[in-house]
């Protein structure tokens, strides 16, 4: 499992664990044998002085495995949590560096499942693995040695006993790692279930769906329910079958033993200590189903754990990149660009061409489904173009480092996402040393700012998960102010403006022009579009048009149709 290489940093903690285990471990072997020689040297020849000797010693020697337990517990613990951390610090970077195309193979429920739950078993593993689950079969294998030494008959039927069990156990492991990895993807689902409901539990108030998503969510949470009963049913057969045949064995050493004493060939405290290693063998059988449950949920957590670690950053710098390539002007060329998402092989943009000047206004109008979000996702370069070239001031934008590109782009996607914390805390994630005065500024550009002083505590106002406590045209207006916040080259609003008033937008589009910036906007409003230099008219993928707002009004029909549909037949705006 390649998740081991986080334990390196932590190879002396481990090393001390083990090594006191190791102490408890030889205390605990041998313990039997000054049982054995109190029962022959002292009870039996009524001899108090040895009986108090070995007693010491063996209160000494506990005491001193006591406390080699305490702090063996406690460079576990150190291992097993400072692992946690790492390998949820290493999925965490590895997941902000996915492309969208990662995150449609692995969805966000699995994820939140492989950081929180898989990482748990593994830390729960490593810490048993520190404590007792490396101390389990030495013990098995002490005791078997030791009661060799002891009587080399009556420890025989261990030597034949021990090896089968050990095979039962390696098949039941395996056995397990199947079981444990349907488990899990089962636990993937009921997440999934969970964050679809939690984060559209308005929708489904509104639309009185609670008993369908109840059943819903009854139906995943029993599939895991069941699919974990099969995996721990297959565990429990263990135990009554290792203690059944540890018990044969047991009575066998007492029979042979009660044989051997009588005959003179064996002395009571012998047989003692053979009983007692066969009783901790046996204790120790009986946890081997916990530590074999445990190890078959951690060997399955550890494949979907590098699953994550392995996946392929798809968008990244390539050695081709150039560092002197800067974003200056905000200038945008399409050159027969084609785009299909990776999941299918159904073009979603078809032979794309158009330029776009440093500084202008473009907006993009086409029905649902034509493309225009797509191609917006290509200039960031959150996907990479199928076919033909993209490039920013005369770039290819393959060519220009990743972090250059979209330090100089502000983008305010479709759906609006805000996060956890104040409203100026939402506006930094624009700029992270912006001044309360740029804050202020971007937030009166946005014509945001007087709501945001109605609000309990202003800029410090905390917000809800994904802003509940703002309506829709705030939530639209506070994020175009913290795109505008950067200052960007290229400001990209995908129907951002789509709950704002015509008065509120035409305010807004009067201030974005006195940005230095190329401004694309997709929108389904004509009266947007008649403010923009440009207009690019798309439909199923394709260019079907482009030009000034008089131009298409002239030339075509799909615009000529969009206008009347908005402005009536009798009337026609000129700019």
């Amino acid at each position: 499992m390649k998740v081991i290489r986080f334990l390196k940093p932590y190879r002396a903690a481990m090393a001390l664990a083990w090594s006191l285990m190791l102490v408890e471990l030889a205390v605990e072997l041998l313990n039997p044998l000054f049982m054995a020689r109190i029962i022959d040297e002292g009870i039996l020849n009524k001899d108090l002085d040895v009986v108090l000797k070995w007693g010491f010693i063996m209160v000494g020697m506990s005491l001193l495995a006591f406390v080699a337990g305490v702090t063996n517990s406690f460079f576990a613990a150190h291992t097993s949590q400072g692992f946690g951390y790492d390998v949820r610090e290493s999925l965490y970077k590895k997941v902000q560096s996915f492309s969208f195309a990662s995150f449609s193979e692995l969805p966000a429920s699995s994820l939140i499942t492989r950081m929180t739950n898989d990482v748990r078993q593994l830390q729960n593993t490593i810490f048993m693995s520190l404590r007792i689950m490396l101390r389990a079969p030495l013990l098995v294998v002490g005791s078997t040695i030791m009661a060799l030494i002891v009587d080399v008959r009556l420890a025989l039927v261990l030597v034949f006993v021990i090896p089968v069990l050990w095979l039962f156990l390696i098949w039941v492991l395996k056995r397990g790692w199947n079981l444990f990895e349907r488990v899990q993807s089962r636990l993937d689902k009921v997440n999934e279930v969970m964050k679809e409901n939690l984060s559209g539990m308005r929708l489904i108030k509104a639309y009185t769906r609670s008993k369908y998503e109840e059943s819903r969510f009854h139906g995943a949470n029993e599939d895991l329910k069941d699919r974990t009963a099969a995996a721990l049913r297959v565990m429990e057969i263990i135990m009554p079958l290792l203690m059944l045949v540890m018990n044969l064995a047991l009575l066998s050493v007492l029979w042979f033993g009660s044989i051997d004493v009588a005959s003179g060939g064996a002395k009571v405290g012998e047989v003692v200590a053979i009983v007692t290693y066969v009783t901790r063998i046996s204790s120790v059988f009986s946890i081997f189903s916990f530590i074999i449950t445990s190890f078959s949920r951690a060997r399955a957590s550890a494949e979907r754990v590098e699953e994550v670690l392995a996946t392929e950053v798809d968008l990244k710098d390539g050695e081709e990149v150039n560092h002197n390539n800067k974003v200056t002007g905000g200038e945008i060329m399409f050159q027969d660009v084609s785009f299909h998402y990776p999941s299918t092989s159904e073009k979603v943009l078809q032979h794309l061409s158009f330029h776009v000047v440093a500084g202008q206004t473009v907006s993009l109008l086409g029905a649902t489904g034509s493309g225009k979000t797509s191609l917006f996702q290509l200039i960031p370069r959150l996907y990479d173009a199928t076919e033909g070239t993209v490039e920013l001031d005369g770039h290819p934008i393959r060519l220009i480092p990743l972090d250059e590109i979209r330090q100089n782009i502000g983008y305010v996607p479709q759906e609006v996402i805000l996060f956890s914390g104040s409203v100026a805390e939402n506006l930094l994630w624009g700029k992270e040393d912006a001044t309360r005065e740029e804050m202020i500024q971007a937030a009166k550009d946005a014509q945001i700012h007087e709501s945001i002083l109605k609000l309990s505590d202003g800029y410090d106002t905390v917000l809800g998960q994904k802003g509940v406590n703002l309506s829709g045209g705030q939530k639209q207006r506070l994020s175009i102010a913290r795109a505008l916040i950067r200052r960007p080259k290229i400001l990209l609003l995908d129907d951002s403006t789509s709950a704002l008033d015509l008065k509120t937008e035409s305010k807004l589009l009067q201030a974005l022009k006195r940005y230095e910036c190329t401004t694309m906007i997709i929108t389904q409003k004509v009266s947007t579009a008649m403010e923009s230099h440009r207009i690019l008219l798309l439909e199923d993928g394709v260019l079907i048009g482009q030009g000034t707002h008089q131009s298409l009004l002239e030339d075509s029909s799909l615009y000529q149709h969009i206008y009347q549909s908005q402005f009536g037949e009798g009337e026609i705006h000129h700019v």
